[in-house]
């Protein structure tokens, strides 16, 4: 029976972003050479207030860390550059509001936010 066993981590780091988590572990190979997993895990709530976690995981070897790197940067940059750095994802949240309703709500903020202080961050 061949049971792939886990490394022990070597060098870790995570990255916490809202329901996803980012593990970045460099292990060791048989022949005591490095690599890097990136495992995504993801925390899903149950209506019965239980949860799972699912985990994604990639295996990245150093003959590839180059390439890998590059196609990283060019993909990052497309995105950037034709949708910016906004995040617009909240606007698929069952929360979120139209345009229309928070400009009326930002103006009323600003109107009595503006009698309440006069302090400039200038100052600071």
């Amino acid at each position: 029976m061949s049971e792939r066993v886990e490394q022990e981590e070597i060098f870790s780091q995570v990255l916490r972003a809202g329901r996803r988590t980012y593990f970045f572990d460099v292990r060791a190979t048989k022949a005591d050479d490095y690599y890097l997993t990136v495992t995504e895990s993801k925390k899903f709530t149950h209506d019965d207030g239980s949860f799972h976690y699912q985990k994604h995981k990639i295996y990245l070897y150093k003959e590839d860390f180059s390439d890998f790197t590059e196609m990283l940067q060019k993909a990052t940059d497309f995105i950037v550059n034709e949708k910016g750095s906004e995040v617009i994802s909240e606007r698929h949240q069952k929360d979120f509001k139209k345009e229309e309703e928070t400009v009326e709500t930002t103006e009323e903020t600003t109107a009595s936010t503006e009698s309440f202080t006069d302090v400039s961050f200038d100052d600071i």
